[in-house]
């Protein structure tokens, strides 16, 4: 029976995740796959690279450094999270990314983009974290009205999340059977219909079935989570999530709100640890 780690995005509130995450890593829990969304994609790979604090560290150390996000990146090189900085610069020169260990470690990890010409979530395994893989992970974080629509392999691709915000019955439909599933929404939201959707509109006007997907993201989303739950109860999955909502903005630049968060993902994982572990066996 194949185990499975699946990660929820939602921008900063990713550092929910990564504080998880990491505590997963320090008792030395594994898994034979794992799958990220947007935010669960860019930092769900340091679980692989076995990259103990990376995620929060970069985060903290590069929030008010313009390159990695703000409105001077999105005017000047049309990406929120500018594409160079967060995919090249900082893995490679500013917080070396341990390739070597991603490459060595034998669990798999995929990414989950949207495929802006069908409105279909397309889901790809990032083996060697090379710069095609990276292009894919930066894929699946680009926010609709944030960011440029990434080219490649043929595709046209924006955020996963705006086609498959939980990826849990992709998957099982890939053969992960027990699941540890990470959302960064407490239990009871319920997601609403988006208020810009205008400016979606208009910003994926090229992309008319892209834009009908984020139509009824909402919907989905209720549904998806709805499902998450029938699988906990049914002891198919088990369910790591804050008990209320974070209260952190998508972009938040705050060290100090950045650190709450994850440490909100360190205790809520170090309370559930010995139960995770049980289900895991």
């Amino acid at each position: 029976m194949k185990k499975g780690l699946v990660m929820e995005g939602g921008a900063m509130r990713g550092m929910f995740t990564a504080g998880v995450c990491d505590v997963l890593l320090e008792n030395g829990v594994d898994f034979d796959g794992a799958i990220g969304v947007s935010a669960g994609a860019t930092f769900g790979c340091n679980f692989k690279s076995r990259q103990i604090g990376r995620a929060i560290r970069y985060n903290k150390r590069f929030s008010h450094d313009w390159r990695y996000c703000s409105l001077r990146s999105l005017i000047l090189t049309g990406d929120l999270y500018g594409a160079d900085f967060c995919y090249n610069e900082l893995p490679n020169r500013l917080d070396l990314f341990d390739y070597e260990t991603y490459r060595s470690n034998p669990l798999k990890f995929y990414a989950v983009a949207s495929d802006c010409r069908t409105g279909k979530p397309v889901y790809k395994e990032l083996a060697t974290c090379d710069e095609n893989d990276l292009t894919w992970m930066r894929a699946s974080a680009s926010m609709p009205l944030a960011s440029h629509v990434v080219k490649i392999d043929g595709y046209e691709l924006l955020d996963g999340g705006m086609t498959d915000s939980i990826p849990l019955k992709a998957f099982e439909d890939l053969g992960y059977e027990k699941n540890l599933v990470i959302l960064t929404q407490p239990r009871e939201y319920v997601k609403k219909a988006s208020s810009a959707l205008k400016l979606i509109k208009f910003s994926l006007r090229k992309y008319p079935k892209i834009y009908e997907a984020m139509l009824h993201r909402h919907e989905v989303y209720n549904s998806q989570k709805k499902y998450v739950f029938e699988q906990e109860a049914a002891g198919k999955c088990f369910v790591i999530c804050p008990q209320e909502g974070l209260g952190i903005g998508r972009t938040e630049k705050n060290p100090d709100e950045l650190q709450r968060v994850y440490d909100i993902g360190r205790l809520t994982m170090q309370e559930n640890l010995t139960k995770v572990m049980e289900f895991l066996k």
